[in-house]
C-alpha cells in the first residue's frame, strides 16, 4: 500500500502516537541522563518510535516491507551529509598534527580582542560562509580555529559556538552557492537572485540584533597577556608555527569556492594535512605512532593513520593546550553518525506511513491570515526538522504543500522561499538530532543544547518572518510577479 492510501486510513490518535511516543521518550532521556543523552539514549528513543511508528503504518495497512523501505529511503538522504561529518573528523586530526590548527590559534589570539570576539566571530563566518555557500565548511575549518582561540582566551565555548553557528548561517542563506538556498528557492518555483534579495528583509535584521548582542557580551575578563604568551610559547615548543601551515586551510577554502564537491574537498584538504604534518611535524607524527617496526616511513605511515582514524593526542605538559588539541579523527564522529542515522531512519518512516503529510493538512486548517500563513508555515517546518531530522526535507515537504496556499491568498511565492530559509533552514542547527545540529555539536565540541541559546541569529529569523506576516510587512503580493501569475493561471 502506498503512503497516500494509508493517509487515508490515518486518525488523530494514529497520527499522533509516534510523535507523543519520542517526545515522552526523549523526555525521559534528558532526565536521566542530562548531558549525556545523546550518547546512546536518544538514539535509543529514536529506534523505539520508529518501531511505534512501523506499528502506525501496519494499523493502517502498510507492511513491513514498505515500512523499512521508508527507513532505507530517509538514511539514504543523511548518506551524503554522513560521509563528509567523517571526512571532518580526519581533517580536524591532521590538521591538528601539520600544525594547522595550532597555527590559526597561534595567529588568532594575537589578531583578535577577546572584548569583540563573539562579534567578530559572527562576522567572519558570514563572510566566508557568503564567499563559499557552506555553513559545514566554515564550522569544519574556521569554527575548530575560533574554538581553540575562545579557549585561550578563556571565552565561552557555548557564545563561541553560538557566534559561529549565527555567521556561518547568515552567509550560508545569502549565497547563491548555498544547496539549501537554491532549494529553497526551487521548491518555491521562484528565480535564485530573487528569493536572495527578498531574504534581506529578514536576514539583515535578525543578523544585526546578533551581531548587537554578541557585542554587549564581549568579555572583559578574558585570558591575561601572560597566559597568552604561556599558551602561544606552548604551540612553538610543541609545533613549528609558521604562516605556511595555512596552506590547507586556503585548499579547502578555493576548492570550495571552485564548487568543487564537498566531500572530496575535504578529503583532500584532510591529505593536504597530513603531507604538511610530515614535511613540518615529523617529530609529533612519530611520537603519535610511538613505536613502529620498519623505521620512519612505516612511522610516519602510522602516526597519519592515526590521525585520520583517531585524531591527535597532545602531550605538551599544559594542561589548557592538551585540552585545545586532543581532538579530531573520524572515531570522534561515530557517536553523531549513529544519531543521525536512527533519527533519519524514524523520518522516513514517518513520511512513508504518511504521517508527516497528515499533519502538514491539519497545519494548512488553521490559516486564516497571512500571518497565520507565514506562522503556520515556520512552526511546520520547525516540527518537520525535528520529527524528519533533515533540512532538506523540511525545506522541501512544506514547500510542496505551502504553495498553493499562498498563491490562494494572493501572495507571491517569494513569500514562502523566504520563510523557508528562516525557519527549516535556520533551525536544523539547533536541534540535537537533525543532521544540522548533530553535525555542528560534533564539530564545534559543544552540545547543541549549550550552544542553540547563544545562536541568536537562527533564533530571531523566524520570529521576525512571524512578525512581518502579521504585521503586513515585505509580503511581496502575487500581482507584481507577472510571469509566475500567468503560470498560475
Amino acid at each position: 500500500m502506498t503512503s497516500e492510501h494509508a493517509n487515508d486510513r490515518l486518525t488523530l490518535p494514529l497520527a499522533a502516537a509516534p510523535i507523543v511516543f519520542l517526545v515522552a521518550l526523549l523526555a525521559c532521556s534528558v532526565f536521566l541522563f542530562s548531558s549525556d543523552a545523546s550518547y546512546g539514549p536518544n538514539q535509543i528513543a529514536l529506534v523505539l518510535a520508529t518501531c511505534a511508528a512501523a506499528l502506525v503504518g501496519y494499523r493502517t495497512g502498510l507492511g513491513w516491507d514498505a515500512a523499512q523501505a521508508g527507513m532505507v529511503d530517509g538514511i539514504g538522504v543523511g548518506l551524503g551529509p554522513t560521509l563528509i561529518l567523517l571526512a571532518v573528523g580526519m581533517l580536524i586530526g591532521t590538521w591538528i598534527l601539520g600544525g594547522t590548527v595550532p597555527a590559526m590559534i597561534y595567529y588568532g589570539v594575537q589578531i583578535l580582542d577577546p572584548r569583540v570576539f563573539y562579534a567578530a566571530s559572527a562576522v567572519l563566518c558570514a563572510i566566508v560562509a557568503l564567499s563559499i555557500g557552506s555553513s559545514w565548511t566554515v564550522a569544519g575549518t574556521l569554527g575548530i580555529g575560533l574554538m581553540g582561540i575562545a579557549g585561550t582566551f578563556d571565552l565561552s565555548p557555548a557564545i563561541t559556538a553560538g557566534a559561529i553557528v549565527s555567521g556561518a548561517y547568515f552567509g550560508d542563506k545569502m549565497s547563491p552557492m548555498s544547496d539549501t538556498t537554491n532549494l529553497a528557492a526551487a521548491s518555491g518555483g521562484v528565480d535564485l537572485f530573487d528569493h536572495i534579495r527578498h531574504m534581506l528583509w529578514t536576514t539583515v535584521p535578525a543578523f544585526a540584533i546578533a551581531l548587537t548582542v554578541f557585542a554587549f557580551l564581549g568579555s572583559s575578563d578574558a585570558a591575561a597577556p601572560t597566559q597568552i604568551a604561556l599558551l602561544t610559547a606552548s604551540l612553538e615548543r610543541e609545533f613549528a608555527i609558521g604562516p605556511h601551515l595555512l596552506l590547507p586551510l586556503a585548499l579547502m577554502l578555493y576548492l570550495v569556492y571552485r564548487r568543487f564537491p564537498a566531500y572530496p574537498a575535504i578529503v583532500l584538504s584532510a591529505l593536504a594535512g597530513a603531507v604538511m604534518a610530515i614535511l613540518f611535524q615529523p617529530e609529533q607524527v612519530l611520537r603519535l605512532a610511538g613505536d613502529t617496526p620498519g623505521g620512519a616511513v612505516a612511522g610516519y605511515g602510522k602516526g597519519i593513520w592515526l590521525a585520520l582514524a583517531d585524531g591527535y593526542q597532545s602531550d605538551s605538559g599544559n594542561a589548557d593546550l592538551d585540552r585545545l588539541l586532543s581532538k579530531g579523527g573520524m572515531s570522534s564522529m561515530l557517536n553523531t553518525v549513529w544519531l543521525i542515522l536512527c533519527a533519519l531512519g524514524f523520518g522516513g518512516v514517518l513520511e512513508r506511513t504518511g504521517v508527516l503529510n497528515y499533519w502538514l493538512e491539519v497545519a494548512l486548517r488553521g490559516v486564516r491570515s497571512t500571518g497565520s500563513l507565514v506562522a503556520t508555515t515556520v512552526a511546520t517546518c520547525f516540527t518537520t526538522n525535528v520529527l524528519a531530522a533533515d533540512q532538506f526535507i523540511s525545506v522541501a515537504l512544506p514547500g510542496r504543500m505551502f504553495r498553493r496556499a499562498y498563491i490562494a491568498r494572493g501572495l507571491s511565492p517569494l513569500n514562502l522561499s523566504r520563510t523557508l530559509e528562516d525557519s527549516a533552514t535556520i533551525t536544523s542547527a539547533l536541534i540535537p538530532w537533525n543532521t544540522c545540529g548533530a553535525y555542528m555539536s560534533a564539530t564545534l565540541g559543544v552540545a547543541t543544547a549549550s550552544y542553540a541559546p547563544y545562536a541568536f541569529f537562527n533564533l530571531a529569523c523566524p520570529l521576525i518572518a512571524i512578525a512581518y506576516g502579521f504585521l503586513n510587512i515585505a509580503q511581496k503580493p502575487l500581482e507584481s510577479e507577472h510571469r509566475l501569475a500567468t503560470g498560475e493561471a
